[in-house]
C-alpha cells in the first residue's frame, strides 16, 4: 500500500490519500464494488472518495477533524483487509 500522507489543504481541513495496488484491475473493482457502498456514518465533517484507476484502488478523505479522520481511516482499513482476505480466500476472479 502506498500512502499520501494527512495534509493541511487549507486550516480547519484535513486530508488523506490512500493507494491500494492489486493484481489486476478486475481485482481493483471487485474491492471499489465491496467498499464503496459504505456510506459514512457520521453526516457532515467528513467524506470519502473512491476510484479506480487501473489495479489501483484510490481513496481520498476530508475531514474537518483528525480523530473523526482516525477513526474513518481506521474502520476502511478493517474493511479493505477483510474484503482482500475473502479474495484471497477465493482465488483470483474469472473475467466475464
Amino acid at each position: 500500500m502506498e500512502e499520501a500522507g494527512a495534509d493541511r489543504a487549507r486550516v480547519g481541513c484535513l486530508g488523506f490519500t490512500l493507494s491500494v495496488p492489486f493484481p489486476s484491475p478486475l481485482e481493483a473493482q471487485i474491492a471499489h464494488g465491496s467498499l464503496a457502498p459504505d456510506p459514512e456514518p457520521r453526516k457532515g465533517g467528513i467524506s470519502k472518495e473512491l476510484m479506480v484507476t487501473e489495479n489501483f484502488l484510490h481513496v481520498y478523505w476530508k475531514a474537518d477533524e483528525a480523530r473523526v479522520l482516525r477513526v474513518s481511516i481506521s474502520s476502511f482499513l478493517d474493511h479493505l483487509s477483510l474484503v482482500i482476505q475473502t479474495m484471497e480466500m477465493f482465488g483470483p476472479p474469472v473475467p466475464r
